[in-house]
């Protein structure tokens, strides 16, 4: 497959290069955009919904899934037993009713979820409501998808083209993190 870019490459970049560069872009993407999220967000999302109404434990990793639009859904097996901790901790409380648990803050818990107030745990920071967390990633791979396409198909004056623009866009991107 690198064999189809033209010889020596893309832009002088070797096509190998390109291909590295792709697969980590691609890496990225599906690093950021999947629904691994750290352990104190898992317990922050649980206060969080929990400071609003009593749940069970799917109804809480459910919710958690529809407030993040899908892209997050934690397992039962991060969910219960960080049940289990809040509860040994005593920020929560459970109350057993037809064979299910449903757990409720205590005041400690209520303490602790009204300190963490106003962040969204299902929302990571970095999103906004024009892209989403996961924005960023997606639209560099997708620039990847569309450079190594023009690689592999466009002329030498394409290629050189596409060169100067990917130059400009990288420029333009460190200029955004360099203003204040």
């Amino acid at each position: 497959m690198s064999g189809s870019f033209p010889a020596g490459g893309f832009g002088g970049i070797p096509a190998e290069g390109i291909w590295q560069a792709m697969e980590q872009l691609r890496s990225t993407f599906e690093k950021r955009a999947g629904s691994r999220m750290g352990r104190g967000d898992v317990r922050s999302a649980i206060l969080a919904l929990l400071a609003e109404r009593p749940m069970h434990g799917y109804q809480i990793i459910r919710e958690i899934e529809e407030r993040s639009n899908g892209s997050w859904k934690p397992s039962a097996g991060s969910v219960y037993p960080t049940l289990q901790m809040l509860a040994d901790e005593g920020a929560i409380s459970a109350e057993e009713s037809n064979g299910r648990k449903t757990y409720s803050l205590t005041e400690a818990g209520r303490a602790e979820a009204a300190e963490a107030a106003g962040s969204a745990p299902w929302q990571p920071q970095g999103s906004s409501d024009a892209g989403g967390p996961s924005a960023l990633p997606k639209a560099g791979f997708e620039l990847a998808q569309a450079a190594a396409q023009l690689g592999r198909t466009g002329t030498p004056e394409q290629v050189q083209q596409a060169v100067t623009a990917l130059e400009e866009a990288r420029r333009r991107l460190y200029s955004i993190l360099a203003q204040d």
